[in-house]
């Protein structure tokens, strides 16, 4: 056998272990979502990966990039959070998830965007995107070339808020990366993400991150949902100087869905405290 075969060879059993380790550590953590990844902020370090480069459209978390180019405007001085946005009949009727917002009315930009972080509110989505981009095609154009510089190259998005669209699709490796430099750029807007309730036009909602109100220290981030894909979750909490992050995308029910990104957590603070200890 040649050495370019002995290595060939060596490389498949290196394969064959690893997903085998993989599968072995899903299975105790019982981890049954379609992808899942966990990271210790802190260090940069994944500490685990389950089918994290699956491909799989984003549903609402989406809005996490929209977020992040939202606040990006902001900082830059290209809007003001005070700034009043005009809504749009096109932002009016859009469906799903949202605040009820009515056609020709105004209301302040930061309105907006708490609403997309609290009750994923699919009309403030269009609403910022025609403000800031011109128009929504515009502002997507901006999301994607944000995405690539961040580093997210298996991801595409078509709209701001995640609904269904042909070719939208991203990976739990890269939504761990849209939000660890969303948090990295913006920390301040966990103030908004760990809201339980956002309340608008005398309409109080819940934010759908359970974790916010029975896990330790959860302060954010999004959920997300779509027919086709399934229950997302992007999860963070943080114990005394550590940060994790913990991405389930695919769970068939949002019950699922929590539960294993408190598994994810539980095992990384373990392992955290295990390496410090």
């Amino acid at each position: 056998m040649t050495i370019a075969k002995h290595i060939a060879a060596l490389f498949a059993v290196l394969m064959v272990l690893f997903f085998s380790a993989t599968l072995s550590t899903a299975e105790s953590l019982r981890i049954t979502s379609r992808s899942a990844i966990l990271m210790d902020m802190t260090t940069d370090r994944v500490l685990f990966a389950h089918n994290a480069d699956a491909a799989i459209q984003p549903a609402s978390i989406t809005k996490v990039l929209s977020l992040y180019v939202a606040d990006e405007a902001i900082r830059e001085g290209e809007v003001h959070p005070r700034d009043p946005v005009k809504i749009s009949r096109k932002a009016g009727r859009t469906g799903g998830s949202k605040m009820f917002l009515q056609a020709g009315s105004e209301l302040p930009l930061e309105e907006l965007l708490k609403g997309m972080a609290v009750v994923s509110a699919n009309d403030a989505s269009v609403a910022v995107a025609e403000y800031i981009g011109g128009d929504t095609e515009k502002f997507v154009e901006r999301m994607n070339r944000r995405a690539r510089e961040l580093g997210m190259y298996k991801s595409y998005f078509r709209n701001p808020n995640g609904l269904p669209a042909k070719g939208q699709v991203t990976t739990a490796r890269d939504i761990l990366t849209l939000a660890r430099a969303y948090l990295l750029q913006f920390p301040e807007s966990l103030n908004i993400h760990s809201q339980q309730y956002y309340t608008y036009r005398k309409i109080t909602q819940h934010n759908r991150n359970s974790l916010l109100s029975r896990y330790p220290n959860a302060d954010g981030l999004k959920t997300g949902w779509v027919h086709k894909a399934g229950y997302h979750l992007v999860a963070t909490a943080k114990r005394g100087d550590t940060r994790l992050i913990a991405v389930i995308m695919g769970a068939k029910n949002p019950k699922i869905r929590s539960r294993e990104a408190e598994r994810l957590l539980d095992e990384g603070f373990r392992m955290v405290q295990e390496k410090q200890g």
